[in-house]
């Protein structure tokens, strides 16, 4: 091709005129080698989309609809809706679908415990006790509620308020209708039909079904006997008890 033909059909860019020198410390070449690199973060970046669309989750389960990448992963899942426990324990009858948690499991029978906290000295089996755990020391709310500002560390703990704005009553007395929103007050209201006495006075021996009746009962130990019988001078611990007691001198 003659020389001033090639001229033309060639788009030869501006270049500085110091890239003659060849002078690998100049501007121009500093911003060839950005350039350069650019195009080399890009070509790895279509490298990874590549990869990833060779890796997307091409095996789906028919039950649930759970896609997975690894046809491996969907037969085990698939163990959940057959019911296949293929994993037993050879410390007890128990079974399970994954080999993780028959190997979590047998730290019951073991009392491995792998997960130590690092801000004392107390161990764990499982990791998500630690991680309950530690919630102590680093004051770590994660839980908050809906309907009003309060955040709890447990979400039990926040499953117990909620209660509070739904009204619900999960626990129902066996010997009446009576329902309570915490177990607590269920076995308190459950003495009533038992008539277990759980709080008994070390100083008489008397017995009370509630913890505040026993607490009142302990101050007649305890406090001094302010009230006095004007007639005999009998003491007494509670004015109501001084009306009482007068009632035998005014008839």
């Amino acid at each position: 091709m003659p020389q001033d033909v090639y001229e033309q059909q060639v788009i030869i860019p501006d270049v500085p005129s110091d890239l003659h020198s060849k002078d690998p410390s100049s501007d121009s070449f500093q911003w060839i080698r950005s350039s350069d690199l650019s195009q080399t973060v890009k070509q790895n970046k279509e490298h990874r989309r590549g990869e990833h669309q060779r890796r997307e989750k091409k095996f789906s389960c028919s039950e649930c609809g759970n896609c997975f990448i690894q046809k491996a992963d969907l037969v085990q899942h698939l163990r959940s809706h057959e019911g296949q426990k293929p994993f037993s324990c050879s410390h007890c009858e128990k079974f399970y679908i994954y080999k993780s948690d028959l190997i979590r499991h047998q730290r019951i029978h073991t009392g491995e415990k792998t997960f130590s906290c690092s801000y004392c000295e107390k161990c764990y089996s499982c990791k998500s006790n630690l991680i309950r755990h530690q919630r102590i020391h680093t004051g770590e709310k994660t839980f908050s509620c809906l309907h009003c500002e309060k955040c709890y560390s447990y979400k039990s703990d926040l499953i117990r308020h909620q209660r509070i704005h739904t009204g619900e009553k999960t626990f129902p007395c066996s010997h009446c209708e009576k329902c309570y929103s915490y177990k607590s007050d269920l076995i308190r209201h459950q003495r009533i039909h038992t008539g277990e006495k759980s709080f008994s006075c070390s100083e008489c021996g008397k017995c009370f079904i509630q913890k505040s009746n026993f607490v009142r009962h302990q101050r007649t130990h305890t406090e001094m006997k302010s009230f006095s019988c004007s007639e005999c001078g009998k003491c007494f611990h509670r004015k109501s008890n001084l009306v009482i007691h007068q009632r035998i001198h005014t008839g």
